[in-house]
């Protein structure tokens, strides 16, 4: 049971340490300390329900209902070339550099946006119910192991993201330096919206 769960850990840290747009999200709102606790939560707890499906066994649905993937693949793309535009829109017209000082957004619509960057990406459903569940089956008897290890990686990785992200702010203080972050965080989103629209899911 504990070499499965360290597997886990192991291979939960190798999926979700790649920064994409759910992780920059995480950053961002770490850095403004807004709703960091929320946003964590919604991260690290949609992550633990996908993995533990994928373990039971939701993976095989999911690889043969390619039709479902595809919708929420174009939903995806939709979601972040809105969010990368906005970005850029951020960076042009910059302001309250201070995290004490930056705009907050309301809880609801923080939440609604960690959401639709963890369950409107398609990849998430490859790495949780598909990859971790495959690789937790090898497991046999101890899969569940394997599935507390990923769970523990997400949690581990979302909360050190998430409170770890304030110590950038005293490099973040300046109007310039937001400028060149939400410039380069717009510039992912709509990378990975365009390879999503362009490449699918190969």
């Amino acid at each position: 049971m504990i070499n499965a769960s360290l597997a886990g850990l192991l291979t939960g840290l190798s999926l979700i340490i790649a920064i994409g747009s759910q992780n920059a999200y995480v950053l961002r709102q770490g850095i403004l300390r807004s709703h960091v606790l929320a946003v964590v939560a919604v991260c690290a707890v949609s992550d633990l329900l996908l993995i533990c499906a994928g373990v039971a066994g939701m993976g095989a649905v999911v690889q043969s209902a390619g039709w479902a993937v595809e919708v929420l693949r174009w939903f995806g793309v939709v979601f972040l070339g809105w969010y990368g535009i906005g970005s850029f829109r951020r960076a042009l017209r910059p302001s309250g550099m201070d995290a004490a000082d930056a705009p907050r957004e309301t809880l609801p619509r923080v939440i609604a946006k960690a959401a639709a960057f963890t369950w409107l990406n398609p990849h998430v459903y490859i790495d949780t119910l598909v990859l971790h569940g495959s690789i937790a089956a090898t497991y046999g008897s101890t899969r569940w192991g394997f599935a507390i290890g990923g769970c523990l990686a997400s949690i581990i990785w979302f909360a050190g993201l998430g409170y770890g992200a304030r110590l950038l702010a005293p490099l973040l203080a300046s109007r310039r330096a937001w400028q060149v972050l939400d410039s380069l965080i717009g510039c992912m989103m709509l990378a990975i919206a365009g390879g999503l629209a362009l490449g699918g899911l190969g």
